[in-house]
């Protein structure tokens, strides 16, 4: 690896970061609690905790329905969340470009705090380090968390099996368009927020329905389609999906048309992928619908015994058509 040189695609979530964590971190990293999940669960005295951190370095650290501090809480919550943990403690840390607006800073710390509340978790230690002008874009952090692991409850990428139903929490895409319009000059025109929440009420609510849930993931970096690429390879499977079912908000949509994307490539920072026994996802769509973040909730796709480790797209017409692998820079520093 002495002539490769890290690339922005090694960061946007597809085949490339796949790679990097494989041949560089897990190479060097391994050890029997090492996860490709969005948490590791750990064995701590007679109970089970789950354990994330993430770095956030979205530009611009402002955008429709958010700014990087809510965005830094929710991403580790969420990540906790999808091993069925209740989240209970953060820390953070900032790096700050000189020269960053104090008053601009007050407002990030001000959002966290206030989406920690919602999340129910409590910011308790952190670090600051102050860069010289140039060497930050204005304001990156990094959030740890811990949360308690329900009881009962073990998901996994690796545990999804053939018969299985796939959903999604809510519609797909609003987080990579929102933050692709605010950056770009496309001069284009649409009315679309980021769908950046705090989802352990989701979790919880699923939880409580059943336990017999085999995946939640957070279809954040690379989105939905790159997610059920990385558990249809975790556990040996195929999945087809149904074009119809996928939930995407029209404005969404309009601007994938122009600009010619694809919603389940693009982030979402509010909305995870689920995969459960059909008869369990049937339950739990009515729960979700009646959700804060999830009324947009769908049953878009299967589990299959048919070409492990693809994504298969039934279109409108009934033809299936294989959902392109994801690779290259797909939408960089969206989260």
């Amino acid at each position: 690896m002495a002539d490769k040189k890290v690339t922005l695609a090694h960061g946007a979530g597809g085949k490339q970061t796949s790679e990097l964590i494989h041949e560089v971190f897990q190479a060097h990293f391994s050890n029997p609690e090492f996860t490709a999940d969005d948490a590791a669960v750990l064995n701590v005295g007679n109970g089970k905790i789950a354990m994330s951190t993430d770095g956030f370095i979205v530009s611009p650290y402002e955008f429709n329905g958010g700014n990087i501090g809510k965005l830094s809480i929710c991403g580790t919550v969420n990540d906790l969340s999808c091993m069925g943990a209740k989240p209970l403690y953060l820390t953070c840390s900032f790096i700050i470009e000189e020269g960053f607006s104090m008053e601009k800073l007050e407002e990030i710390a001000a959002s966290m705090e206030k989406t920690a509340k919602e999340a129910g978790v409590k910011i308790v230690a952190g670090d600051t380090k102050v860069a010289g002008k140039g060497q930050v874009d204005n304001i990156f952090i990094t959030t740890t968390g811990i949360g308690a692991l329900t009881e009962g409850v073990s998901t996994s990428g690796a545990f999804a099996k053939p018969g299985d139903a796939v959903l999604v929490t809510g519609d797909i895409g609003r987080h990579g368009c929102t933050i692709l319009l605010a950056r770009e000059d496309l001069g284009i025109e649409a009315d679309i927020r980021s769908d950046c929440a705090p989802l352990w009420g989701t979790v919880e609510s699923m939880i409580q329905t059943t336990k017999d849930i085999h995946v939640i993931r957070d279809a954040t970096r690379g989105g939905v389609g790159t997610v059920l690429y990385e558990i249809a390879a975790e556990s040996n499977v195929g999945v087809r999906l149904n074009s119809d079912a996928i939930p995407v908000d029209p404005a969404v949509q309009g601007v994938c048309g122009m600009l010619g994307l694809d919603p389940l490539y693009l982030a979402n920072e509010g909305t995870l992928v689920v995969i459960a026994p059909k008869e369990q996802a049937e339950a739990l769509l009515p729960v979700l619908k009646q959700g804060k973040y999830s009324a947009n909730a769908a049953i878009i796709g299967e589990i299959t015994d048919t070409l492990p480790g693809k994504v298969v797209v039934t279109t409108e017409i009934g033809a299936e058509t294989l959902l392109p692998q994801p690779g290259g820079e797909l939408l960089p520093r969206i989260c």
